[in-house]
């Protein structure tokens, strides 16, 4: 029998404007959310979505569709930050949560 208990995960990495694996969260995460603390870019993955893709904002609160490949992807034990170059730029502090 389930509990209920949704668990999460979260942490900070900094962007490398190209594919940066997440690979300390331990499980295989149902929806992702990330934050560009630099840039003051959110983007959100959830597992309706297809892997790769996802939704931004951007400062000015313009919402997107992340492009293929380039948004986020689930791993077995975390998940990869695509190339966006909004949400991945080198150098800058990204925090994440990752829901199981």
């Amino acid at each position: 029998m389930s509990s209920g208990v949704q668990l999460s995960k979260n942490g900070a990495v900094i962007g490398s404007g190209a594919d940066l694996d997440v690979r300390t969260v331990g499980y295989k995460p149902r929806r992702v959310e990330l934050v560009n603390e630099d840039g003051l870019v959110t983007a959100e993955w959830n597992d309706c979505m297809t892997e790769g893709r996802g939704f931004k904002r951007v400062t000015a609160g313009t919402m997107s569709q992340i492009g293929v490949g380039l948004g986020i992807t689930p791993l077995s034990d975390g998940f990869r930050i695509g190339a966006d170059t909004d949400v991945n730029v080198s150098g800058e502090k990204i925090s994440w949560v990752a829901h199981e």
